[in-house]
């Protein structure tokens, strides 16, 4: 089942690309960043709420650090792909981008001792390779 989760998120992020290519072609990336946030928030609580997840949830201090520090991460990588989406051409962008499945591969390894097989180390250096011949003129 988490397959089908992950090509929906798959889906979703071709269109965000395009989306987001057509939404910062006349204002500054940040302010594009700004507004595509705030949908974000409201439709996160909206599910948040109308699904009443919020209920009988304790938030320890561990797992507010760590949702902050992603909170942050996914903020600064928002701001540079949407500028580099303004400046850049989405064709080249958004496969770059996608170079952050070979290095979460790789901190997965690393940080959470998750095992790398034969067969993810190959899709990872695919990945890799891919995002070199989009980068080197």
């Amino acid at each position: 089942m988490w397959w089908i989760y992950a090509l929906l998120s798959a889906g979703f992020a071709a269109l965000t690309a395009i989306f987001a290519k057509i939404g910062v072609a006349d204002i500054p990336s940040n302010l594009a960043t700004g507004i595509r946030t705030i949908i974000i928030l409201l439709v996160a609580w909206g599910i948040v709420l109308a699904r009443g997840e919020y209920k009988g949830v304790t938030l320890t201090r561990h797992t507010l650090l760590f949702l902050v520090l992603s909170g942050l991460a996914t903020g600064f990588s928002w701001i540079f792909y949407f500028k580099a989406l303004q400046v850049g051409k989405v064709s080249q962008v958004a496969p770059v981008d996608k170079l952050s499945v070979a290095l979460t591969i790789i901190l997965a390894a690393v940080f959470l001792q998750e095992a790398i097989t034969w067969k993810t180390a190959i899709g990872a250096l695919l990945i890799i390779s891919g995002t070199l011949v989009l980068i080197i003129k």
